[in-house]
């Protein structure tokens, strides 16, 4: 009963479970109502997502060394309480249900959402590895 690190808005996986949604915004142009039905998320949970200078400076991200210094900043944001507090029950969660964390963001690698994997993982959470999605 792990959790699923996903691609919001791509189609759910067998056995995949309620998706959270870790982004700072919802998805543009779609109803909330549409949200679970098109395979956003079922629950938004933005404070597992980078703050928006955060973002800018992920998007801005020209090579491996400013990729790494956003990867500092957002496990720094990630340290605070409320975060830390909400990746320690997922991370408890994830040997009880199964779950799914996602962004919209295509590529995990270089996405909020691969901290997030490490994150709980050095929780002990139970986390999908990539090549088994």
């Amino acid at each position: 009963m792990p959790i699923h690190i996903v691609q919001l808005g791509s189609p759910r996986t067998p056995h995949e479970g309620l998706r959270l949604g870790t982004v700072r915004r919802p998805p543009r142009g779609v109803p909330k109502a549409e949200f679970a039905s098109r395979d956003f998320y079922d629950t938004w949970v933005p404070v597992l997502s980078p703050s928006a200078e955060l973002v800018a400076e992920a998007k801005a991200a020209e090579d491996e060394k400013d990729w790494e210094t956003f990867r500092r900043k957002f496990k720094a944001e990630m340290n605070h309480p409320a975060p830390c507090q909400l990746l320690d029950l997922l991370a408890a969660l994830s040997h009880q249900t199964s779950l799914a964390i996602g962004c919209y963001c295509k590529e995990e690698r270089h996405c909020h959402r691969s901290v997030l994997r490490e994150l709980l993982i050095a929780r002990g959470a139970q986390v999908v590895a990539p090549q088994e999605v």
